[in-house]
């Protein structure tokens, strides 16, 4: 495995200085949420742009003018839409570079030069950006799916920054992916030539494990559907109720534990060093926390018989 060291390793390419900011702009954002109220002056704007869906309930009341930026949150379908399209050719592209010795096209190597391509022979391991490709590519087609036969939207909201933000993010982790693939000129560079000799123990944990997050994240997606059906599968209402069963027991969000999961299982996949891609985990790690903890803070005001047991995020943690 490659080192940290090195030149090209420990640049603060575009990518990195990217993640970093907004892993920087969550954890902020998460730390003014844990401040008791009244220390700080309230802004109804602010909290209307970290919200969304039912969290938005819990929120101050909401001036007139934010309602004018609302957009479905049964849009999340387009998020995607986009993934599977984008990262589809992406996949096909390194794919095809992989298997058939074909350069990337010239904007595209063009484009991953600006962001901070691994210009360098031999350090990253081709095998393991292609797994990771494949693993966010599968990801965004099971969500895809749950989206269209799984959850039941309600008329639950999301502000129209996030949703550009959310058409914007699929398209930058797949370039982030891509950027990590070791290069010689426009061509993959593979060690030996032959991509199943670089296979190595991490690969085969990093899989089992984005299987098993994967299999609980779309375990706790049916169980929040089934709240609003009856027993013959029909959607009955679109109420909120308390969810119990899998990681429900443990956590107010395990969705969103799960998303996590499946970024550290593709962190894993890249051989526990990557630091670029440890700067995506990052990331995800203070967007979902924040994400859960409105949502956690929702469901206590709502219920008064809420678990008392259950955390926001992490199991008995937090």
């Amino acid at each position: 495995m490659a080192t940290w060291a090195g030149t090209e390793v420990s640049a603060l390419n575009p990518l990195r200085a990217l993640w970093l900011t907004l892993a920087a702009t969550f954890l902020l954002t998460l730390l003014l949420q844990l401040v008791p109220p009244g220390l700080l002056p309230g802004c109804a704007f602010f909290q209307d742009l970290i919200r969304y869906g039912k969290t938005k309930e819990g929120a101050p009341p909401r001036p007139a003018a934010c309602r004018a930026f609302d957009v479905p949150k049964r849009y999340f379908s387009h998020f995607y839409i986009i993934s599977v399209l984008w990262n589809g050719f992406l996949l096909w592209s390194l794919t095809h570079s992989l298997f058939m010795g074909a350069p990337f096209p010239n904007w595209l190597h063009g484009l991953l030069r600006i962001l901070g391509t691994a210009q360098f022979r031999g350090g990253e391991l081709a095998l393991s950006a292609f797994l990771v490709l494949v693993f966010l590519w599968l990801h965004s087609l099971r969500r895809l799916f749950e989206c269209f036969y799984v959850s039941v939207f309600s008329n639950a909201v999301i502000h129209v920054v996030q949703y550009c933000f959310g058409l914007v993010y699929y398209i930058l982790v797949g370039l982030t992916v891509l950027s990590q693939v070791p290069m010689d000129g426009r061509n993959v560079y593979v060690i030996g030539k032959n991509l199943l000799m670089q296979a190595r123990w991490f690969h085969i944990l990093g899989m089992m494990m984005f299987i098993w997050s994967s299999a609980h994240q779309y375990k706790c997606h049916v169980i929040l559907s089934n709240l609003r059906k009856n027993k013959a599968g029909v959607v009955i209402h679109c109420n909120h109720r308390i969810p119990f069963g899998d990681w429900f027991e443990y956590v107010s969000s395990p969705n969103y534990l799960a998303e996590l999961m499946i970024y550290i299982s593709m962190a894993i996949t890249f051989g526990f060093y990557n630091l670029t891609w440890w700067l995506v985990v990052t990331y995800v790690f203070f967007s979902q926390a924040l994400a859960a903890f409105l949502s956690h803070e929702f469901y206590k005001s709502k219920f008064i018989s809420y678990p008392k047991h259950r955390k926001a995020f992490l199991p008995f943690l937090f």
